[in-house]
């Protein structure tokens, strides 16, 4: 390691040699890969849109406002089939008008009308109210139209990696920097 760098500046100056000893072939072939592991991902994200019928398929849960049920940092699968009726006792992830992130919480009231609208009211399992403080000025009821998905499935805590990333920006931007670097500089066998 080169003395006056320290430990990063010796990481650093190592990426970047590789780089350069690397032929424009060989970088332009990395480039490429990592273009085609970027867009397979985001094809994948749009296809479970499709299969789900959720604008947001899988979710973290970021606040403890549904424990016991789950966790901070839970990962949630969620669907959104407009023919499923939404009934009590059933986990929900709405949108508020106002609010940019969404919402994890429990249906606890159910009213349809005969025409077919139904407007429903939810609490977070950990909360001592309702969630009529959530919802915007004057709204007391969720209608289907504010719901992203429900929950079909969870793993516990994966989403962790999610949360620290919000909470330690430096950490996010080190861990993409790392990630791009393996991707472009890797070797094929």
């Amino acid at each position: 390691w080169p003395r006056s760098g320290g430990i990063r500046g010796g990481v650093a100056m190592d990426l970047f040699g590789d780089l350069r000893r690397m032929n424009k072939r060989q970088l332009y072939y990395q480039v490429l890969n990592f273009a085609m592991i970027v867009s397979s991902a985001l094809m994948i994200w749009k296809g479970l849109i499709v299969i789900t019928g959720s604008e947001s398929p899988i979710v973290v849960v970021l606040s403890g406002s549904m424990e016991p049920a789950f966790h901070r940092g839970d990962l949630l699968f969620l669907t959104n089939f407009h023919d499923d009726p939404i009934r009590a006792g059933e986990i929900v992830v709405f949108k508020v008008e106002g609010r940019d992130i969404p919402i994890v919480h429990r249906v606890i009231k159910v009213h349809e009308k005969g025409n077919g609208n139904i407007k429903f009211l939810t609490k977070g399992d950990n909360n001592e109210v309702d969630d009529r403080g959530l919802y915007k000025e004057g709204q007391n009821w969720l209608e289907k139209k504010d719901v992203v998905g429900r929950a079909r499935g969870f793993l516990p805590y994966v989403g962790m990696v999610t949360i620290i990333m919000n909470d330690y920006p430096k950490f996010k931007y080190a861990l993409l920097a790392v990630m791009g670097a393996y991707v472009l500089l890797k070797r094929e066998s």
